[in-house]
């Protein structure tokens, strides 16, 4: 039986952070390792990159998801970069956490239409390891400026409505840490932080 957003049974995580943390490689780790995580895979209209998982997003055209913002279809939105992001709305089931990898701006309205759900902000080591991340996955030169840039915007932003802060210095111990704040949300309820 589906569980409405917020009951208690199903809990909802937010991945969140600037462009080339690793969100994508944690949250996938983290399902990996955890059966009762479940992850909402989020729809783009940016381009696929080369290499880059079909599972990664519902890629979609621009028509798609304006007809899908038009009938309530995502929790959040956002045009990132000038292109549409957005996480559909979950069917949540009981016994089931939800994991949402999301950009700092979908995050905020989450966190403003779901208080209970549980953001965890992932910065990155440094700026150059960052750059050098956002370049080894194959981003045009333009676009990793752009998300550097970005990257200073939001960070302050999701520092501040964040309930955990971990720097993705070394994947098996933020992977590690990000399970011991779950495990701490799950045993300790709803009013945990």
């Amino acid at each position: 039986m589906p569980a409405e957003p917020g009951d208690v049974t199903s809990r909802i995580f937010i991945v969140s952070g600037p462009g080339g943390v690793g969100k994508g490689t944690i949250v996938n780790a983290l399902v990996e390792r955890d059966p009762r995580l479940w992850l909402s895979r989020s729809w783009t209209t940016r381009a696929q990159r080369p290499g880059e998982s079909d599972a990664a997003y519902v890629f979609t055209d621009r028509d798609a998801f304006e007809q899908r913002i038009e009938c309530g279809g995502f929790l959040e939105w956002t045009n990132f970069l000038g292109n549409y992001y957005g996480t559909p709305t979950p069917d949540l089931e009981s016994g089931r956490d939800v994991v949402l990898e999301i950009e700092v701006d979908g995050a905020r309205q989450v966190k403003s239409q779901l208080p209970e759900a549980v953001l965890i902000f992932v910065l990155p080591p440094s700026r150059d390891e960052q750059q050098r991340r956002l370049r080894g996955r194959g981003d045009p030169e333009d676009k990793v400026d752009q998300r550097l840039q970005k990257a200073l915007d939001e960070e302050p932003v999701g520092l501040a409505i964040a309930d955990h802060v971990v720097v993705n210095d070394d994947l098996e111990r933020t992977v590690g840490e990000m399970v011991q704040i779950i495990h701490h949300h799950r045993t300790a309820g709803p009013s945990a932080r």
